[in-house]
């Protein structure tokens, strides 16, 4: 795997392509198809380093050819490309926004469009709202779902995006083809913060009926743990934001927390049927989950709660079995009591 340092090169490199040929006379327009190719490979959890690296070297290059032996025969570059949308210039990233046509080239090109919604220019940020839903139509389902798990992995570090913004993307997420790649990418993913993404997708009832099949298919444990929580709290949280609590305010001590939000989901599923699936999942993760919730509701499953106990109390992982005889014991004082 490249890493960070060799990925920059190849940008880079691809921007002293670029910038060569928007300045050529024959194509003022420019050949945008080696950047296309070097950022369609990134990972787009690295896009603030990478924007400021397109940022400050394609200036670097566009200045280096205008100021070329060549010159004199140079055309001035009047068209506007992809990455006028961040220029360093306020006004330039505003009528990039608005020349912008057709389906974006990459999901790294569309996920710099969507960030404009956190613009520190108001303008910017009306431009991008106006623009953004036409480009995500006319763009590659497999694209605009990259770059909206980018988007909403990071937005609730985001000041100055507008509550309508984020609806709007959260309702463009909700289309039924987006729907269905989302729920495959969260159960098909087996890397990556999905646990995140599946909080940031519950602010709506996207993924309300798939639950049950994430919960069961899902790749990676926690992923599993994640959906089985939700169902059986009946409820989906997340994160919108961060606040200071002061530890000490003689010392002027504090830390920033998170901020949670929930919204209540509607869940026809037996308890003991969400509990028998996830007390035999094959991670232990998941296992304390279903642990979890059968000390919450002892006496749910009747007689059937002993033998569950049993099985916890024999488990491998500590945790797992730690949980369980506590269940015995406290079922142990449960028959005392009652006789």
């Amino acid at each position: 795997m490249k890493n960070l340092e060799e990925k920059s090169k190849e940008i880079e490199f691809a921007l002293k392509e670029f910038a060569s040929s928007i300045n050529s006379i024959t194509n003022s327009t420019g050949d945008m198809s080696s950047l296309v190719e070097a950022t369609s490979k990134l990972e787009l959890k690295n896009i603030d380093h990478y924007e400021r690296l397109i940022r400050d070297e394609f200036v670097n290059y566009s200045n280096l050819f205008m100021q070329s032996k060549w010159k004199f025969w140079v055309r001035p570059i009047k068209e506007l490309t992809w990455l006028d949308v961040i220029s360093s210039d306020g006004y330039k990233r505003e009528e990039g926004l608005y020349a912008l046509s057709g389906a974006a080239p990459n999901a790294f090109f569309l996920t710099l469009v969507i960030r404009r919604l956190n613009d520190w220019v108001p303008q910017v940020r009306e431009a991008a709202k106006e623009v953004i839903p036409s480009i995500i139509e006319k763009s590659k389902p497999e694209d605009v779902i990259e770059a909206l798990t980018a988007v909403f992995l990071n937005w609730d570090s985001w000041g100055k995006i507008a509550k309508a913004d984020r609806q709007m993307l959260l309702h463009i997420s909700s289309t039924k083809s987006l729907a269905v790649g989302f729920k495959s990418k969260l159960i098909s993913s087996i890397s990556g913060p999905m646990p995140s993404l599946f909080s940031q997708l519950g602010r709506t009832p996207i993924l309300d009926e798939c639950l049950n099949e994430i919960a069961n298919n899902a790749m990676q444990p926690h992923m599993r743990a994640k959906a089985f929580r939700s169902l059986f709290e009946k409820r989906i949280f997340w994160i919108v934001g961060q606040e200071w609590k002061w530890t000490d305010k003689v010392y002027n001590k504090g830390k920033l927390i998170p901020v949670i939000a929930e919204r209540k989901i509607s869940v026809k599923i037996p308890f003991s049927d969400l509990l028998n699936r996830s007390a035999f999942d094959r991670s232990s993760i998941v296992r304390q989950v279903s642990a979890e919730f059968l000390i919450r509701d002892i006496d749910s499953l009747g007689n059937q709660t002993r033998t569950i106990a049993e099985k916890f109390a024999a488990d491998k992982s500590n945790t797992v079995s730690e949980r369980g005889r506590f269940i015995l014991k406290k079922l142990d004082e449960m028959a005392l009591n009652n006789n």
